[in-house]
């Protein structure tokens, strides 16, 4: 089949799944290819040998013959080290990417597939398989140095994973056992004040962890809430509780003005995101002055505004305070300087929500604002 004389090029999707081939071939037929369909490794292998297609999206998972067997009885027909296969798993992990490299794999894509990048993928790869050899070469070369950065990003989010998980558990513990001291009678008050420090100090740490892993998830797109309808009175009254004792240490009240009842989200993820927002406030708060939460509706949604009266944020500066591990300088004391992790969660919590976060003037001090849309998902 050619269009102008010049041949179509033909794109064989392999998945058990009918959902995830409709996809890919309507993706694929929009962007001009022809399109076969297979269902499973076993029929997969039959098309590759009869219709000797110019690219090969690949499942791994699949019942019978997997994505992996497929791939090597692919390279086994006497075409098949030409033409190029690429892997669509949704298990973005190191044996993954490794086995898919070891049965012939050249290239490896995360479900679920961004359209775009899936169009770019095999655009790329079928020009490939026209280049000269000299190009292969070249093109081989950077091909080895990306997969290894990919084994390292990879390497890095499972670390990331054991990290989380073997510090959640000692995190929680200590929580636990500061709760059943609080429980003890007649705690003279120093010591009652000591455990809430414990407690508070716990939390803060559990916060943190948990900011690192959804940063992750965020960072790769896999951040995904679970939203419902949220009491926002309640919500930042437990804000507050878990707040004071760190905002008393350093002489700041805190307070809410909400013209909002409930609001449609991810109640852990926006708890954590305003917890953030109010610690890094109270970091930056000048002593005797007060950081508000205040909330209102909106055409489309419901604002957030965190204010304190420190220094505030020079315009330039507003975007970059929202990256990883910058921190925000010329606080009201030298000691008062944030991690540079609550702020990036911030933003990618608020994306996933489709949302926005940016910061306005106080006069003096910084308002960090969100708007968290309120359509209910159908």
């Amino acid at each position: 089949m050619s269009e102008g004389g010049e041949r179509i090029p033909m794109v064989l999707v392999v998945d058990d799944n009918a959902e995830n081939r409709a996809l890919a071939a309507a993706i694929l037929v929009e962007e001009g290819y022809r399109v076969v369909l297979a269902v499973g490794g076993e029929e997969g292998v039959a098309a590759f040998e009869r219709e000797r297609p110019d690219c090969v999206l690949l499942d791994v998972r699949m019942p019978g013959v997997d994505g992996f067997t497929a791939c090597a009885r692919m390279r086994a027909v006497d075409v098949g080290s030409e033409v190029p296969i690429i892997f669509l798993t949704a298990q973005r992990d190191l044996d993954t990417f490794d086995a898919a490299q070891r049965t012939g794999a050249d290239d490896f894509l995360t479900k679920p597939v961004r359209p775009a990048e899936l169009a770019l993928r095999v655009q790329a790869a079928v020009k490939l398989r026209r280049l000269g050899s000299e190009l292969r070469e070249h093109y081989s070369l950077l091909r080895r140095q990306r997969d290894d950065l990919v084994r390292l990003q990879l390497q890095k989010e499972q670390l990331i994973a054991f990290v989380v998980h073997d510090l959640k558990n000692p995190v929680n513990s200590i929580d636990l056992h500061a709760q059943l001291l609080s429980r003890t009678p007649d705690l003279p008050p120093r010591a009652r004040h000591a455990i809430a420090r414990i407690r508070d100090d716990a939390r803060l740490q559990l916060r943190l962890i948990l900011n690192l892993l959804d940063i992750a998830k965020g960072e790769e797109g896999r951040l995904v809430p679970a939203k419902v309808w949220v009491a926002l009175g309640a919500l930042v009254a437990e804000v507050i509780a878990a707040l004071e004792l760190r905002a008393g240490d350093v002489g700041v009240s805190l307070a809410a003005e909400l013209d909002v009842q409930s609001i449609y989200a991810d109640p852990d993820l926006l708890r954590r995101m305003i917890e953030n927002l109010v610690e890094n406030a109270i970091l930056h708060a000048p002593q005797h002055s007060t950081v508000r939460i205040l909330a209102r509706d909106t055409e489309r949604g419901v604002e957030l505004r965190i204010a304190d009266a420190g220094p505030g944020i020079p315009e330039a500066a507003r975007d970059a305070v929202f990256d990883r591990f910058v921190q925000l300088t010329g606080g009201a004391s030298p000691t008062r300087t944030g991690r540079g992790l609550g702020l990036s969660f911030c933003k990618l919590a608020v994306l996933a929500h489709g949302g926005r976060i940016w910061i306005e003037d106080a006069m003096p001090g910084a308002v960090f604002c969100m708007h968290i849309p309120t359509e209910v998902d159908t």
